[in-house]
């Protein structure tokens, strides 16, 4: 136990629900510690998001503590209770000793003890394994501190059983490598891989938390590169990926090599990541070499987008996250030049927002080549400044923003529906291209031109 005085980090500053809860079960004389992610945030020097904690009292002890006050008692049999204290939510958990694991996830039953020691013993990482009291400061039995230090991912006990106890705790320990840019030691590292086949009995919604959470990390191309074959258990289309060498001088890496460093490259945005990921998963099946050898993946990017639409679908991404990650990822290969015309039809096709998404994927791909071939960087930068520019404008890019409309071609004698349609097409693709300004006079009189170019509608 530190002594508040002697506290290896500096003191956070303890939420007044936090601090009123603990001395709430202090006063009924149980011990109150907070726990877990909240003591290791504030270790790094990080504002803790949630406080857990976790106390010597009883469930029933704690809902009696806090009589009177709102209270979520649905976790109450595995030691949990809810309690709503001033305005805050606080999840306070009895300290306990888990049974056997029979589903590789959950345990099959759980037992109250009165020591904090025994409770931290069955946590996954050393560095989720400490305790901090606001004056007994902090309790650290299993080293978490020093491995925090030290940027060292260690298993709390036996690496092999922490992770055959629950599999998830393998891609959490992947995304705390990700995040924190931490190292497993050999024995931790060593249980990721030999458990590896157990995350097949995760759940999908779980998988795709975790997996989003590795993306969005710093250290995500060097968590992907070495454990591929960890990640592939749970997203088995990434493995022929793995090596395949792409027989051409615009590549530095093979395909996953490609992939992960395109990761890297992009903006820590779950979308841009997750597209990036799966941009070019569809190339090993489409390679073909020439006669001299080189390397070509024609129509990668629509297999790439049909195997990105279900590898999501299976992983419950959000329905309009998916259309916008296919979407991105079909055209990431297609030409887009600076003309203004040219941005102003992919903005039509694609809207401003997802154009501009467009150029990032296009951005980290090419930085993830050999630009000392190819380096579009400075082409990319100029689409983009333009697009920025046109968008300023607020160019007309839809039948919703022409100055005329479906009245207007009716009082000049259209009545055909589908030819009312492909009139006002017409004149949106000319405004677009820029021959015709999007303003009432001019978009009339070349309808007029139209009606009689098409002898009356």
């Amino acid at each position: 136990m530190t002594a508040r005085g002697t506290l290896p980090f500096p003191a956070p500053d303890w939420p007044g629900p936090v601090l009123k809860a603990i001395a709430v079960l202090e006063g009924k004389g149980f011990e109150c510690y907070a726990v877990g992610g909240c003591v290791r945030d504030a270790a790094l020097g990080e504002t803790p998001h949630d406080w857990d904690l976790t106390t010597s009292a009883l469930p029933e002890e704690i809902s009696a503590a806090f009589a009177g006050l709102s209270q979520n008692l649905a976790g109450a049999k595995h030691g949990t209770v809810g309690v709503l204290v001033d305005g805050q939510m606080l999840e306070m958990t009895t300290y306990r000793v888990d049974g056997s694991y029979t589903d590789a996830r959950h345990p099959d039953g759980v037992a109250f003890t009165r020591s904090l020691k025994e409770d931290l013993a069955r946590r996954d990482f050393t560095i989720n394994a400490m305790a901090l009291h606001p004056e007994k400061g902090l309790f650290d039995p299993y080293g978490g501190m020093n491995d925090l230090q030290n940027g060292i991912l260690r298993a709390v006990g036996d690496p092999l059983k922490r992770m055959q106890e629950d599999a998830l705790r393998i891609l959490r320990g992947l995304r705390f490598m990700s995040r924190l840019r931490f190292h497993p030691d050999d024995a931790t590292e060593a249980a990721f891989f030999k458990c590896a086949p157990l995350l097949q009995k995760i759940s999908n919604e779980r998988v795709y938390v975790e997996l989003t959470g590795i993306l969005i990390g710093a250290g995500v191309r060097e968590v992907l590169t070495r454990y591929s074959d960890v990640l592939g258990t749970v997203l088995p289309e990434i493995l022929p990926c793995c090596g395949f060498d792409q027989y051409t001088r615009y590549h530095l890496y093979d395909v996953w090599g490609h992939i992960a460093a395109a990761v890297e490259a992009v903006r820590p945005e779950p979308l841009l990541r997750w597209v990036m990921l799966l941009h070019d998963i569809g190339k090993p099946g489409r390679f073909v070499p020439d006669e001299a050898g080189v390397g070509h993946f024609k129509g990668h990017a629509a297999l790439s987008a049909a195997m990105a639409e279900m590898i999501l679908r299976r992983l419950t991404m959000p329905a309009r996250m998916i259309k916008d990650a296919v979407t991105l990822i079909r055209w990431h290969d297609a030409k887009v030049t600076a003309e203004p015309a040219s941005i102003r039809r992919w903005m039509a096709m694609l809207g401003e927002e997802q154009f501009l998404r467009l150029l990032e994927v296009k951005r980290a791909d090419n930085l993830a080549q050999n630009r000392a071939v190819s380096d579009r960087q400075p082409e990319i930068a100029e689409i983009r400044q333009r697009a920025l520019t046109i968008i300023g404008e607020h160019p007309c890019l839809t039948l919703g923003e022409l100055a005329i409309g479906g009245k207007e071609l009716t009082a000049l004698g259209v009545k055909n529906g589908p030819e009312l349609g492909r009139v006002l097409n017409l004149l949106l693709n000319r405004v677009i291209e820029g021959s015709l300004p999007n303003e009432r006079d001019a978009l009339t009189g070349e309808a007029k031109k139209l009606f009689v170019r098409f002898g009356g509608c």
